[in-house]
């Protein structure tokens, strides 16, 4: 991961550790988008964004579907006129110790740690461009700057 991926991850680090659902977009076999709602942790260091999900998801079957290393993912966060998006390329991990890692940091994230769940994976996505304008005023609940 090149050393300015990294510093831009870290630029928005405190926008993606906020409390905010995100889209996935994955690509189907014709081309077209599939965007869904997910919970994203971001992992600046690593350059690597995580999804937990279900084995048997169409996020998933297009992520396979790919050759390895080819799947060209984005995730993206909007709170009022702050936003951010990541793109790179997903894998889908299936042992225990990353399912495990992914499920800790959600929690971390967003409060609350999921149901146990046998058909759990984790979406792995290394970071490779980073967009965004995260340095207004975070928006309230109602709508207004705080």
């Amino acid at each position: 991961m090149p050393s300015d991926v990294s510093s831009q991850i870290s630029e928005h680090s405190a926008f993606w550790s906020e409390y905010h659902l995100c889209t996935l977009t994955t690509l189907r076999s014709d081309g077209s988008p599939h965007v869904v709602p997910v919970g994203v942790t971001v992992d600046a260091d690593a350059g690597v964004a995580r999804v937990i999900t279900r084995k048997s998801s169409k996020k998933v079957a297009n992520i396979q579907a790919s050759r390895p290393g080819e799947a060209r993912v984005a995730i993206c966060q909007v709170d009022g006129g702050r936003w951010a998006t990541l793109e790179g390329t997903a894998a889908v991990l299936t042992d225990a110790a990353a399912v495990d890692d992914a499920v800790a940091r959600y929690a971390d994230r967003y409060g609350r740690t999921p149901a146990p769940d046998p058909e759990r994976v984790v979406i792995e996505i290394a970071i490779q461009r980073v967009m965004g304008l995260t340095a207004l005023p975070r928006t309230s609940p109602g709508g207004s700057a705080s």
